[in-house]
């Protein structure tokens, strides 16, 4: 039986090692493709991902994307730890991401977002930390009625393993 008193001592890296070994600013390109596998955007994305123990959102992402035309947008994903999951509300999503324990790598990390402006837009999506720790790889799929309408593909590699040094 675990003693939950020692659970909630653990700090986050502890009890989240592989979302620890994500921390620092990543760099990286987003590919998005229709149901029929036409591409429908590309864009740049620089994101910053923290942990600060002792904090009501111990874990913290902050999205920048870059699109060629000039445009750019900002999310940021506070998240709280409930159960093995980071799980996070914002105005654009609720969601979940978990590092996927039965990886005998260590290196897969899975996610569910809603949409709220649409509840019956879902995302589900894996991100994959590379041996050496330096690049990440993802695949979110969008579901609508249970259909696939949309696939993103994400590559990223890390710029820094300091997220101060933005």
């Amino acid at each position: 039986m675990t003693d939950s008193k020692a659970i909630k001592q653990q700090s986050v890296k502890d009890r989240m090692p592989l979302f620890a070994r994500q921390e620092g600013i990543w760099e990286g390109v987003y590919r998005h493709y229709d149901a029929s596998g036409n591409k429908i955007d590309e864009h740049k994305s620089r994101l910053m991902c923290r942990i600060i123990e002792n904090d009501p959102y111990p874990y913290r992402q902050t999205n920048y994307y870059f699109w060629s035309d000039g445009r750019q947008e900002v999310r940021d994903l506070s998240a709280i730890i409930a159960h093995r999951r980071l799980c996070w509300e914002t105005d654009l999503i609720t969601g979940w991401a978990e590092e996927l324990h039965i990886d005998d790598w260590k290196r897969t990390i899975i996610s569910h977002w809603i949409r709220k402006d649409d509840a019956d837009l879902k995302m589900y999506g894996t991100i994959q930390l590379s041996e050496c720790g330096q690049y990440r790889t993802g695949v979110g799929q969008w579901l609508k009625a249970g259909r696939a309408i949309q696939r993103t593909f994400i590559d990223e590699h890390r710029i820094s393993d300091k997220w101060d040094d933005a």
